[in-house]
């Protein structure tokens, strides 16, 4: 590594030591809470909707949020470690085969609905359990 991904491995450390920041993808429902500031006084503000794109690496990486607000489709990027973003919160994960999802932008209603992404890891190890458990009370 050189001097300059060094020094921003080390701000990003300082920038996400208060902060958890999710795994996240392309495709996932998210709730970001933003930071309003009105005159004096300040307040967090939840912004929930898609993922579309993610780009950028180490300290500026940022993430592009779609929603839509009174019929009408509102896009809006934020920096991952911008002091504006309060929190992250993954609502749903959405199973997608892109990295950048701008066909949404002209998708209404039923085709722009995204699945829902299974993880089937926690079920399996269940059943292992079950089935070693019922083989050692069978004996």
């Amino acid at each position: 590594m050189n001097i300059i991904e060094t020094l921003e491995a080390k701000h990003v450390e300082e920038l996400s030591k208060d902060k958890v920041i999710p795994d996240f993808r392309p495709g996932d429902t998210l709730k970001v809470n933003v930071r309003i500031k009105e005159g004096e006084r300040e307040r967090v503000q939840a912004y929930e909707g898609v993922c579309i794109a993610r780009s950028g690496k180490s300290l500026n990486q940022n993430f592009t949020v779609r929603k839509i607000s009174y019929g009408e489709g509102v896009e809006r990027v934020f920096s991952l470690y911008g002091p504006a973003i309060a929190s992250i919160e993954v609502v749903r994960s959405g199973r997608v085969r892109r990295s950048k999802l701008y066909y949404l932008r002209s998708r209404r209603g039923k085709s722009a609905r995204i699945t829902e992404r299974k993880t089937y890891t926690a079920k399996k190890t269940s059943k292992a359990a079950n089935n070693a458990e019922a083989s050692q009370s069978d004996s």
